[in-house]
């Protein structure tokens, strides 16, 4: 099994959830994640755990937090079997609003 890392930028707290657009970042950018939940005991990087992995028709058990638990800005990695799937996945997310 393959391991995907791309980073988020989770919004909590917010009125209409879902995964889609870009955060600017060096490098890379980020996927913009927006739940719910509010940033309180780790519920918001939860839900935005739940949101991706659905987002990429992947079990939640797939995704994971890597970096930043207390931040907006998370690094994750997703495993998978067909990580090429993901990629293309994860750029076609960051390219709707």
């Amino acid at each position: 099994m393959a391991v995907v890392r791309t980073w988020l930028r989770v919004t909590p707290g917010s009125s209409r959830p879902g995964v889609g657009g870009s955060y600017p970042r060096p490098g890379e950018p980020a996927l913009q994640v927006r739940v719910r939940e509010r940033a309180v005991d780790g519920r918001a990087s939860r839900a935005a755990l739940a949101l991706v992995a659905e987002a990429l028709g992947l079990p939640a058990r797939d995704v994971s937090l890597d970096v930043g638990p207390r931040s907006r800005d998370k690094l994750v990695a997703i495993h998978t079997d067909d990580p090429s799937a993901v990629v293309e996945r994860l750029h076609i997310l960051r390219e709707n609003r």
